[in-house]
């Protein structure tokens, strides 16, 4: 059975699945370890889901968390909804970044929402990461482009991760 993301089949993405969620690896991750965790039905808006897909859904959150902190080393997590088109939803179907932080992974800790928003919400900002990266050997732990010159990643690249995060969550007792 096909698992979409609003109208994009994400079947090889998936690392985990519960009742009414399932977790997935990002097609272009704004830091390392980014994640996403999604209802299985395709709803545009948290307020249109039943309070028992709210309850799965944020404990797939939980769930989720514990383990992209771990496997990322991360030492907080940005946890974050865009509730519909004006909140910077590109996806109409409800689900939740799930991003790792680590210390000075950003120039700002709060630049991460400007990443999440527009591509050319903040050009300084874009330049101080493509400096960094043009810096880095390519194993930066920081976001490897801006939004606007990142490119999608590849399926194998992505199932891979997935294969790994999956292993993870099962290591927790928490299966597919």
């Amino acid at each position: 059975m096909a698992t979409y993301f609003g109208p994009f089949v994400v079947s090889r993405q998936v690392f985990y699945r519960s009742a009414h969620s399932f977790a997935l690896v990002n097609l272009k991750p704004l830091l390392p370890g980014h994640v996403m965790v999604c209802p299985h039905r395709v709803v545009p808006r948290l307020k249109d889901l039943s309070t028992e897909e709210v309850s799965d859904l944020f404990i797939t959150v939980q769930k989720v968390s514990a383990v992209i902190e771990e496997v990322y080393h991360g030492q907080s997590l940005n946890i974050a909804i865009q509730d519909g088109a004006l909140a910077g939803q590109s996806v109409p179907h409800v689900h939740c970044h799930i991003i790792p932080r680590k210390l000075s992974d950003l120039p700002d800790v709060d630049d991460i929402y400007k990443l999440m928003s527009s591509p050319d919400a903040d050009l300084e900002l874009s330049f101080a990461q493509l400096k960094k990266f043009s810096k880095s050997s390519g194993a930066s732990d920081g976001p490897d482009l801006p939004d606007d010159l990142r490119q999608p990643r590849g399926m194998d690249e992505m199932e891979a991760e997935a294969i790994m995060l999956r292993g993870r969550m099962e290591r927790r007792g928490a299966s597919l």
